[in-house]
């Protein structure tokens, strides 16, 4: 076969070959993309200039758009009249819940219908009778200087002295100490219409919002025969009337707000309104001089259960006088000073003061007293009227008078003060929350000026 040669040199280029080492170069490609360079260049330089405008023109169309809607949605027909403000609905929650109870062991309905309170006891306790000291039998002026750390003591609580606070938790069959309405001077005025009315009532039901801080739930759950036998009672000052009329809660002429009797209260002696709002929680003995039992219920919770069923399940049948629920995250004293500080319910220098007193009293570190959990929670107190019980609810107000208002704190050291005082119903949280549907505060009460 014949073969023919082509010698190519680097000194002798053909124009093939330049094409091929051309081809790569691409210099209009290149071109191109210089191009849009430039231009994507001068484009962000142009934003970056205009920006503002842009921004402004942009929240412009928004709010017109905004606008053009609020107009369409107010000429709807059917829609409120222009100029007439509209109240928000507030989404219910828990209100009117009335679930079947899960740990509370109350009776059938036709047995509720027939419920009777009990004959009184031959009351074997220790004592025997209280005396609530007044500036009328008190043996020294009632204007004793109150002692450091007391301040909040006046003519409404009297001034106790520590020495005093000793001797009241020392029990006989008489017991005398302070139990607030000291004075007729002190505060706490109720109308003598309203005493009347409650010095009927034979048991009750007790709330009370000073300072407009809650709404009133209506109760729900009980039965004819606990109408007819049982007062419901809330307790309002001037503030929380005004609030609730706003809310459309109005009082009838008869003096109630559906099942409620309201009753207004005159002249609150402490700034704190938690401190007023102790009074109707501890002092009810004091309220309601001839009530045989009582159900407190905290004004951020709708009571909805029969309360002479709730009588018979937490007192009558486990022949208790006090029902009160533990407390649903710790046990020990110490531990819910802790948190109370943290969680800014009190200052920590007058937690200090209160801790350093119990522990100078000796109360104990242990999480348990008499094989119970230590701490309560104090939203429902369920309670029959009896000298020992009275004497109780004294020594605890007296202990939230001078040091903190936060209740759980004290009661554990007046239990444990009060040894006698065994037949206690510490009932757990889950019953607790088959009494009462927990709606939470509404507002923050108003302290006095």
């Amino acid at each position: 076969m014949n073969s023919t040669s082509i010698p190519i040199t680097d000194d002798q280029p053909d124009e093939f070959s330049n094409k091929i080492r051309s081809r790569p170069r691409r210099k209009r490609r290149k071109s191109d993309f210089r191009g849009k360079s430039e231009l994507a260049k001068r484009t962000c330089k142009q934003l970056t200039r205009w920006w503002p405008l842009f921004l402004f023109l942009t929240a412009l169309l928004l709010l017109l758009v905004y606008e053009a809607s609020n107009i369409g949605w107010r000429s709807r027909p059917g829609k409120s009249e222009p100029n007439v403000e509209v109240p928000v609905k507030k989404p219910e929650g828990n209100l009117n819940r009335l679930d079947a109870p899960r740990c509370l062991k109350l009776l059938p309905t036709e047995e509720l219908e027939h419920l009777d309170f009990p004959l009184n006891k031959d009351l074997s306790a220790p004592i025997k009778k209280v005396i609530y000291l007044s500036e009328s039998n008190v043996p020294f002026g009632k204007h004793s200087q109150p002692e450091l750390g007391t301040t909040r003591f006046n003519l409404f609580t009297g001034y106790q002295t520590l020495n005093q606070r000793e001797q009241s938790f020392k029990v006989n069959q008489t017991a005398s100490l302070h139990c607030g309405f000291y004075s007729e001077d002190g505060g706490f005025t109720i109308s003598n219409e309203d005493k009347s009315y409650m010095q009927n009532c034979k048991s009750i039901v007790s709330t009370c919002a000073f300072g407009g801080g809650d709404d009133l739930y209506e109760p729900i759950g009980m039965t004819d025969t606990s109408l007819q036998k049982v007062c419901y009672v809330a307790f309002w000052d001037d503030v929380t009337l005004e609030t609730q009329e706003k809310q459309g809660h109005v009082i009838n002429k008869d003096r109630f707000i559906g099942k409620w009797r309201i009753v207004i209260v005159k002249n609150l002696p402490f700034r704190d309104q938690r401190l007023n709002g102790k009074i109707p929680k501890m002092l009810a003995h004091r309220l309601f001089p001839n009530a045989r039992f009582s159900i407190w219920v905290d004004s951020k919770s709708q009571f909805r259960r029969d309360p002479l069923g709730v009588f018979e399940a937490l007192l009558w049948r486990s022949k208790s006088i006090l029902a009160i629920s533990v407390h649903g995250a710790r046990s020990s004293v110490y531990d819910e000073a802790k948190a109370v500080v943290k969680k800014n319910k009190a200052t920590p220098e007058e937690v200090e003061v209160q801790i350093t007193q119990y522990r100078h009293d000796g109360l104990p570190e242990d999480k348990r007293f008499n094989g119970n959990k230590a701490l309560n929670e104090a939203s429902v107190i369920v309670r029959e009227h009896t000298p020992m019980t009275n004497l109780l609810m004294c020594l605890w107000f007296n202990e939230v008078v001078r040091f903190t208002s936060r209740d759980q704190l004290s009661f554990p050291f007046v239990l444990w003060r009060l040894k006698v005082l065994k037949n206690i119903n510490m009932f757990p949280v889950c019953t607790r929350k088959d009494l009462v549907n927990s709606m939470g505060h509404i507002r923050k009460a108003k302290p006095l000026g």
